[in-house]
C-alpha cells in the first residue's frame, strides 16, 4: 500500500509502474473519477508539447515576446524539453 507524504506525493508500486510503462520522467495525468484518484501515463508526445507551450504562453511576459532557451535554463528542464522533442520526432517518423 502506498502512503501520501506531507507534500501530497506518493510512490507508485513497481509492479504498477512496470505494467503501465511509467519510467522516471514520464508525464502522467492525475484526476478524480468516481471518488478515486486515477493516474494515467501520457503517451502522446504532441499533447505533452502542447501543454508545455500553453504553460509558456501563460507565464510569458504580457508583451508576448518569447526568449529563446539558453545556457541559463535549468539543465533538467532543458533535458526534459529535448527528450520530449526527440520522442515527438520518433513518433512522426514511425
Amino acid at each position: 500500500m502506498a502512503t501520501v507524504d506531507s507534500k501530497g506525493r506518493i510512490v507508485l508500486p513497481k509492479r504498477v509502474r512496470e505494467r503501465l510503462g511509467i519510467e522516471p520522467g514520464t508525464e502522467v495525468e492525475v484526476h478524480e473519477e468516481d471518488g478515486k484518484a486515477v493516474v494515467e501515463p501520457e503517451d502522446d508526445p504532441e499533447a505533452i508539447i502542447e501543454r508545455m507551450e500553453a504553460l509558456i504562453d501563460e507565464t510569458s511576459p504580457a508583451s508576448g515576446e518569447m526568449k529563446p532557451l539558453d545556457a541559463d535554463v535549468d539543465p533538467i528542464a532543458w533535458k526534459h524539453r529535448e527528450a520530449v522533442r526527440d520522442g515527438a520526432e520518433q513518433e512522426s517518423d514511425a
